[in-house]
């Protein structure tokens, strides 16, 4: 399948600029691959379809606050700076994108101050990796822990650029799952955005397992994908990492033919990264590449939550390999008709 394949148009009043009020109040789209049904409900019912031995895979990464704003020395030019992630943390490495990048340089200088104008953090460009990336060295010798500290004093949560607004308050917790706890992430696993506390309770009640698993989301999955031969396209590469206690409950559900349900397209990746030659999950922890598109054979899950994805996306690609090509472009349509919210911050799918 070619890249045109996975078109359609997205009218930009359904991109979601907001959370819902609360987490399980998104509306939720059911389809039943086997039926090729479309069903509509809200997201707390998902939990009518998931019982007792059932495990819910969810992506525990959690995002940390990247972007932040610094001045060039000699110039005081204001620059943002994307942290994407850290190469060495003993020598404050990090693997940057600047913008606007054809005003940095190797040798430059970045100052970075509070909001009282204090420079809290200097940074030097040490090399360039591509047209926009760099790779740039924080000059201090701080406590590791006081650098952390800086770090979240000086970045802002990294919404997403098309989430064209102010930060708010609410960003800081809404931007992040109920769930979140290994640091890493520059962008959130948006599927698990609808898990409330209640929603916890209820796989308590109904005795569903939640598994975790990590994969720390870099910017991979907002680039553009330049080529139509979907087979020539390189994702960018993100840490996963699935422990023994978590490969063991989702081998267990397998074996027991219980149902699998992966919370977004991110622990899809991660769980079909690792699998056995006995189509079982191996406990693994490495970085990965890897893109699903037609034709593809899952090995582990047998139902995705999701949210409703950029048209020519990775994600978009990915959920359609999974509900299948058609049913997709058919539950598009009707999202569209029935004005479901797109993007992170917009409605779920749950594909079954």
């Amino acid at each position: 399948m070619k890249l045109t394949d996975f078109s359609y148009e997205l009218p930009e009043e359904l991109i979601a600029k907001k959370p819902a009020d609360y987490r399980d109040e998104s509306r939720l789209m059911v389809l039943d691959r086997e039926k090729q049904t479309i069903e509509h409900k809200k997201f707390r019912d998902m939990v009518e379809y998931f019982g007792n031995g059932d495990v819910m895979v969810v992506n525990d990464t959690k995002v940390f606050p990247a972007r932040l704003y610094g001045k060039k020395e000699k110039t005081g030019a204001k620059i943002e700076v994307f942290l994407l992630r850290e190469l060495n943390k003993e020598h404050r490495l990090w693997d940057v994108i600047v913008d606007p990048a054809r005003k940095i340089r190797v040798g430059n200088k970045l100052f970075f101050a509070d909001s009282e104008g204090t420079d809290l953090l200097v940074a030097e460009v040490i090399d360039n990796t591509t047209s926009r990336g760099r790779t740039i060295r924080f000059l201090t010798d701080i406590p590791e822990e006081d650098f952390r500290k800086y770090l979240y004093i000086l970045g802002e949560t990294p919404l997403p650029k098309y989430i064209d607004r102010p930060i708010e308050v609410e960003d800081e917790e809404r931007y992040q799952t109920i769930f979140a706890s290994k640091v890493g992430a520059v962008a959130a696993p948006a599927a698990g955005l609808h898990i409330s506390r209640e929603i916890l309770k209820w796989f308590e009640i109904k005795t569903i397992k939640m598994v975790p698993v990590t994969l720390h989301i870099g910017l991979g999955a907002y680039r553009k994908i330049e080529v139509e031969d979907l087979s020539k396209h390189k994702m960018d590469s993100e840490s996963y990492e699935i422990t023994e206690e978590s490969a063991k409950a989702i081998n267990d559900a397998i074996e027991n033919k219980n149902k699998v349900c992966v919370v977004g397209n991110t622990v899809m990746r991660t769980l079909e990264s690792s699998v056995s030659a006995n189509k079982m999950v191996k406990a693994s922890k490495g970085w990965t590449e890897k893109f699903i598109y037609p034709p593809y054979n899952f090995s582990i899950a047998n139902s995705l939550i999701t949210n409703f994805h950029f048209p020519k996306s990775a994600y978009y690609i990915s959920t359609a390999t999974f509900a299948g090509p058609e049913l997709l472009e058919k539950a598009y349509k009707e999202a569209i008709k029935e004005k479901y919210n797109f993007l992170d911050y917009g409605d779920a799918m749950l594909i079954i």
